[in-house]
């Protein structure tokens, strides 16, 4: 019977994606004895724990304390349910370098919320980058196909959230879509409607987080922190600017580099604008730890559990740290100094491992001597 046996291989492959995804998904910290960040007393529509989003946010997101504060007072207005009902619960611009956590801190809030990190509406804009892919946000105005059936790219499951917990969206690298597309965003921002193009259909945002990232002003920010410069007009601004905090400075630069790429209506809109600090060589040992829970969730299936020496710790580090591409450098050197011989490793080529059997949890320990990774089993 191939039919039946390809549904069930077909049933059983789902299974263990599921089973993945649900230990990609397991929570950064210990959930026993946390306490909401919020009185259970007030009656708000939300009731999404305060307390464990700013667990996990500092279990996941290194190196941005003033972000995650300011994330997590928009959170308890929101919480608190007094914002303005024709508005977006709120809409949030993040702006700084890549790699330094913009896109990672609305998946760690959809985890805490949802305990899904994919519970969120994202959209790419640098799919939107030609004015005629308006269609796709907005949908095929009167006339075109398709219009009539008013169908855009948004989830609007995902955009409304549940009955307790807000919609989460994601509008990924703003600056990359067409003036059409973020023109469009403007009704969105102002009183939570989206409506498309033929009329048909409308979108609520009313009942939404709505988050917005963008790389823009990331050079300039990378020549405030290192005390270079990379422009005539970058050397005046920061002698114009001298007499200010650091902080003040960047917000200033990132406030300059949005006004010269959208519309100041546009940039009137948005609610908050924080900036991400560009990640530094002292915190490449925090990001480590936190990129070696992820792979050992993800080894969980396997009934394997991997420890570092120090030694290994710092040579990812050295290898991993790049300031112009931050957590995901980093990313990519564990990949290829860790996960490859570890590969190796759990499938025999040198014929020192034993799977674990079945009652018990194998522990490895990585060890570094003359420039390569090599790994023992207790």
């Amino acid at each position: 019977m191939p039919f039946l046996s390809d549904r069930l291989h077909d049933t059983q492959r789902q299974q263990q994606l599921s089973t993945a995804l649900a230990d990609e998904n397991a929570s950064m910290i210990d959930r026993t004895g946390q306490k909401s960040g919020l009185s259970s007393a007030l009656a708000s529509r939300f009731s999404f724990d305060i307390g464990l989003i700013e667990s996990e946010l500092r279990a996941s997101i290194i190196g941005q304390d003033e972000p995650i504060e300011q994330i997590l007072e928009i959170l308890k207005v929101v919480r608190a349910d007094i914002g303005d009902p024709r508005k977006p619960l709120a809409s949030v611009l993040f702006c700084g370098p890549t790699g330094v956590g913009k896109t990672e801190t609305v998946r760690t809030i959809a985890r805490a919320m949802y305990g899904d990190a994919d519970a969120f509406c994202r959209i790419d804009m640098n799919t939107l980058s030609q004015e005629h892919y308006a269609a796709s946000l907005t949908g095929a105005p009167p006339g075109y196909v398709g219009s009539k059936e008013g169908t855009t790219i948004l989830d609007q499951e995902k955009i409304e959230g549940a009955r307790n917990l807000p919609g989460i969206v994601l509008f990924d690298e703003l600056e990359k879509a067409s003036n059409e597309v973020v023109l469009a965003l403007m009704n969105v921002f102002d009183n939570g409607i989206l409506t498309v193009a033929s009329g048909e259909r409308t979108y609520s945002f009313r009942n939404s987080l709505i988050f917005m990232s963008s790389n823009l002003g990331a050079r300039e920010l990378m020549a405030l922190n290192e005390g270079g410069d990379l422009s005539l007009r970058s050397l005046w601004t920061r002698l114009t600017t001298a007499h200010k905090p650091r902080k003040d400075r960047a917000q200033d630069i990132v406030m300059r580099c949005l006004l010269d790429r959208f519309p100041p209506e546009l940039v009137n809109r948005i609610d908050h604008i924080d900036t991400f600090n560009a990640i530094g060589r002292d915190r490449m040992p925090q990001l480590i730890d936190v990129e070696l829970e992820r792979l050992n969730r993800r080894l969980k299936k396997h009934d394997i559990w991997l420890e570092i020496t120090d030694q290994v710790r710092d040579f990812v580090a050295s290898k991993g740290f790049d300031k112009r591409f931050g957590a995901r450098g980093l990313r990519r050197a564990i990949r290829r100094y860790l996960e490859f011989p570890l590969a190796s490793y759990l499938l025999g080529d040198d014929g020192n491992f034993s799977p674990p059997n079945g009652s018990s949890i194998v522990r490895l320990q990585a060890n570094y001597q003359d420039g390569t990774v090599s790994f023992s089993q207790d």
